[in-house]
């Protein structure tokens, strides 16, 4: 209860502030490529129940029938105003929509897209009992993953086999120990992380 009012309050106000600046990056996503300012992509969220979650669009049309993970900085599939949207994790903010609406919070287990919730075990499914968030722990360890991937032989098998493991671990720790302290721990690492 505590949580979803924190939640709720702050993906509000986040809305209501930064409404100039998320008016400003679509009009500059849509005058630098083709296409919405947004993307939307389906993903799992609590009760293993699939949401659409929504980002600042950062990449080509067509660009996720390619492959669903990016791999490096310097993807082809990137836009120039995609590639520092990125840089900085402005492309997540919409998801302040989805904190709003219910269907993410500030802080859990960032969301999977289904093909890779299918490859979960029984244990790493437990990720599926609360709401998917905006950041969490394995975000942090993980924000160069982009780099990992381009370093690897093969990118998705890399993803699969040592960084979502991984991942999973982490998340499955934040549910056993997470309350609104924590949460607040990891949004103020998350920005540290940021702007280091």
């Amino acid at each position: 209860m505590v949580k979803r009012a924190f939640d709720f309050m702050c993906s509000l106000l986040g809305l209501i502030i930064l409404l100039p600046f998320i008016l400003i990056i679509s009009l500059l996503i849509v005058l630098d490529s083709a296409g919405p300012a947004f993307y939307r992509q389906s993903r799992v969220g609590k009760n293993n129940i699939n949401f659409i979650l929504f980002k600042f669009r950062t990449m080509k049309i067509g660009s996720d029938k390619i492959g669903l993970l990016t791999v490096g900085n310097n993807d082809s599939r990137i836009t120039r105003v995609g590639y520092w949207l990125r840089r900085y994790k402005i492309d997540e903010l919409p998801q302040l929509v989805n904190v709003l609406f219910g269907d993410m919070s500030l802080v859990g287990p960032r969301p999977e897209v289904r093909k890779y919730v299918n490859l979960y075990n029984a244990e790493q499914g437990k990720v599926l009992f609360v709401k998917p968030g905006i950041t969490d722990w394995a975000s942090i360890k993980y924000s160069n993953e982009n780099e990992l991937l381009a370093k690897s032989k093969d990118a998705e098998q890399c993803y699969i086999d040592e960084i979502m493991p991984v991942k999973l671990n982490l998340n499955l720790e934040y549910i056993k120990h997470n309350n609104i302290y924590i949460d607040i721990k990891i949004i103020l690492l998350t920005f540290k992380r940021l702007f280091s």
